[in-house]
């Protein structure tokens, strides 16, 4: 799902299974080649992609990874101070998210798997309907 800073979503489709690790699916869903075709678009992720972040540094910002366990104490305060900072930066991503996830249907599929995609992006296109008029 891709939105934006005030939280909209923008795109919500390439319905992968839950078992399926994100920087897999990047990769199946040329998320890499969109970046490099629009190299002005920024993006916020979870630590699931850093992998992208390390491929697209001007574009993709990743949570920053945990210091070791002998690591100084004033490596872990600024590990601490980015980490919140970048948490910070992400809460509309995770407001739209959860918007997705408070949808009856979406919050335990009980149907055939084979509808689960159609009645996603069905739910993701009223949402995205009702947040473009906030």
């Amino acid at each position: 799902m891709i939105s934006d800073d005030a939280g909209r979503t923008l795109w919500a489709g390439a319905i992968r299974p839950g078992r399926m690790h994100d920087q897999t699916a990047v990769k199946s869903e040329g998320i890499g080649d969109l970046l490099v075709q629009y190299p002005t678009v920024k993006a916020q992720v979870d630590a699931g992609y850093r992998g992208l972040a390390k491929d697209f540094p001007q574009q993709v910002t990743a949570p920053p990874k945990k210091p070791g366990k002998n690591a100084d104490p004033d490596e872990v305060a600024a590990w601490e101070q980015a980490r919140k900072a970048q948490s910070s930066r992400r809460i509309s991503v995770e407001h739209a998210n959860a918007e997705h996830k408070q949808w009856r249907p979406l919050q335990r599929w009980i149907g055939r798997r084979e509808y689960f995609d159609e009645t996603h992006l069905a739910i993701a296109s009223l949402i995205s309907d009702r947040t473009a008029m906030r």
